[in-house]
Order: structure tokens, then C-alpha cells, then sequence
């Protein structure tokens, strides 16, 4: 998911090296002066490395857009082997500068979307026999001094990293894993520039997670949780 720049298009494009059909699935259709890229621009890139791809426009907070993403996965590829939860909304301020609609918000899309996809996912895992589940999501803290100006964040990837274990509990011994993958430094990205996240000069660039991606599937059934 969020797989029309960044951190998700990089995502797309390593596998797609590898032989994989890829699923574009994020909001954007129209390219914005700044957010550039598309569902549309990134198949077109998977396609050119001789694979196939089916764009589509997920809203991670519809239940129903959702499913109807899943189901046009399955009508194309016939079977849903790897996923990737990266769609996230960022916002970094205290808890009394944060608005219920953006707590919504950023926990709709961070932690009940993931929650969302992943169910809809894991049948058709099970059914193949194979199932991949990794979440850009960061390990949990349970240091007090983390969450100052960071608590609705926090809750909301926490709760994708807690997808993520969830997934490695109730499937292991499945040949379906759940893991997480998350940055020591700030990822070059355009959310990155826009909020102008930290020193530029630590920032890495997003080929590192595409590597660590790579790995994590590569790893036998018992690298999970």
C-alpha cells in the first residue's frame, strides 16, 4: 500500500526485479505539484521491467474499497502471496495539539487499515500455503520519554506492528509470517521534504528498506513475529 512514491514505489519496483506481479494500490490517480506520481506512473514502471501490475485506488479508511481491492487482486493474479503495509499518515504533536479528526485520522489509516487489509489477505494466504506480511512499523517502546509529541503517532504504528505479531501467533507453523521493518534514520521521501523531518545529511535512501523487504521473504517460515 502507498505504493505510488516512496517508500511503497521503491517496494513495488524491487519486487518486480525479482519476477513479481505487482498491485499499485494507494490514493493517488492525478499527479499533485507537490506529491508527484500515481497508481497509474508505477504500473507503467513495473510493466517496463516485464511484469504485471494492476493499479488501484484504495482509500484505507472504506472497509468496502478494501475488499473490492482484494477481490480485484485475486480476479487478476488468482492469489495474494505478499504484502506490504506502508500507507501511513504522519503527524508528530502533543496530545493537546491533536485534533480528534486528525486522531481519527491517522489511526483509521495506520493501524485499522492495516488491521483491514491484512484480514482480507490471509485466507487466500492460507489457502495457497504461502503468505508474507510485513509492516513498515517500528518496534515497541515502552520507554516513556518516546511518545512526547508522538503519542496518537505512535499508537497508530504500534498498532500495525501489533497486526504484524498478531499475524506471526496465529499462523505460525502456516508458511505465513508477519514481521516489521523500520528506519534508524529518516527515509528520503517526499513526506520527508515536505515536514522537513531532521538533518537532511543523516536522511538514507529508501532502497535500504527495499533490501530489507527483500530479505525478510527470502527467509524461511520460522523468521516471523
Amino acid at each position: 500500500t502507498g505504493s505510488s512514491r516512496g517508500i511503497g514505489r521503491e517496494c513495488a519496483l524491487g519486487l518486480a526485479r525479482r519476477g513479481c506481479n505487482i498491485v499499485i494500490a494507494a490514493k493517488t490517480t492525478e499527479p499533485q505539484p507537490n506529491l508527484p506520481g500515481t497508481i497509474f506512473t508505477v504500473a507503467d514502471e513495473v510493466r517496463a521491467l516485464g511484469v504485471d501490475a494492476l493499479p488501484f485506488q484504495c482509500d484505507m479508511r472504506s472497509d468496502q474499497n478494501i475488499l473490492e481491492c482484494v477481490e480485484a487482486t485475486m480476479n487478476k493474479f488468482g492469489r495474494i502471496d505478499i504484502l506490504i503495509n506502508n500507507a501511513s499518515a504522519l503527524w508528530w504533536h502533543e496530545i493537546k495539539d491533536t485534533p480528534m479528526r486528525k486522531y481519527d485520522l491517522i489511526n483509521g489509516i495506520n493501524a485499522r487499515g492495516t488491521f483491514a487489509l491484512t484480514q482480507a489477505c490471509l485466507p487466500h494466504m492460507l489457502k495457497n500455503g504461502f503468505g508474507r506480511v510485513i509492516n513498515c512499523s517500528p518496534p515497541i517502546s515502552t520507554d516513556y520519554r518516546a511518545f512526547g509529541g508522538f503519542t496518537a503517532y505512535n499508537m497508530s504504528k504500534y498498532g500495525m506492528t501489533m497486526v504484524a505479531l498478531g499475524v506471526a501467533a496465529e499462523y505460525a507453523g502456516k508458511n505465513i509470517t508477519g514481521n516489521t521493518i523500520w528506519p534508524a534514520t529518516v527515509i528520503e521521501s517526499l513526506a520527508s521534504e515536505n515536514f522537513k523531518l531532521g538533518d537532511r545529511s543523516l536522511w538514507r535512501k529508501a532502497t535500504i528498506l527495499v533490501d530489507s523487504v527483500l530479505s525478510i521473504i527470502s527467509e524461511p517460515a520460522s523468521f516471523t513475529g
